[in-house]
């Protein structure tokens, strides 16, 4: 028996956490490729490690439908140390929207032009490549999403570019 002032147990050697906490590792998400889409089945998203089996997206991802940046997701680690994202944790609050400018339209295959289109919002995004110039934007719950929506609505309508929402709110589905 330990004396009273010894202080708590150590943990067992496997209930310490990994030494990886707090920083940035890739994590991966499965998927069935899309007809006529681009011919991907995987996306690696990078995400901080929040626990052994947790980790929070840290970009917004181009692919992977039903998640956003920001959002808690749980993996598994296979053998050769890939981690593999097996479901949503906690949601951000976020939505992903996805934005292809039409090459023949008034903004041409020019990402920065959708960049600034949106840029009253402060939306973050990156861009896909420069030869697939598809946006992928982070749009807070707190941004004026019905402002956005129109804006997204009023591209299509004046050929600017198509887009998508893929994942979506609450929030984003009333505005």
């Amino acid at each position: 028996m330990s004396p009273p002032d010894a202080g708590p147990p150590r943990p067992a050697r496997d209930d310490r956490p990994p030494s990886g906490i707090g920083r940035y590792i890739k994590v991966w998400f499965r998927f069935v490729p899309r007809e006529g889409w681009l011919p991907y089945d995987t996306e690696g998203l990078w995400a901080t490690r929040l626990s052994a089996d947790t980790a929070r997206v840290a970009n917004v991802p181009f692919l992977q439908d039903g998640v956003a940046e920001g959002e808690t997701v749980r993996f598994t680690t296979d053998a050769d140390g890939v981690h593999w994202a097996t479901g949503r944790v906690a949601a951000s609050g976020n939505c992903t929207v996805r934005v292809l400018p039409v090459p023949d339209g008034p903004l041409g295959r020019d990402a920065h032009a959708v960049h600034e289109r949106f840029a009253p919002f402060g939306l973050g995004g990156e861009v896909f490549s420069a030869d697939f110039p598809l946006v992928a934007l982070t749009v807070p719950g707190g941004a004026d999403l019905g402002a956005i929506k129109a804006l997204l609505i009023r591209g299509v309508a004046e050929g600017w570019w198509h887009f998508e929402v893929s994942c979506v709110t609450d929030a984003w589905r009333v505005a």
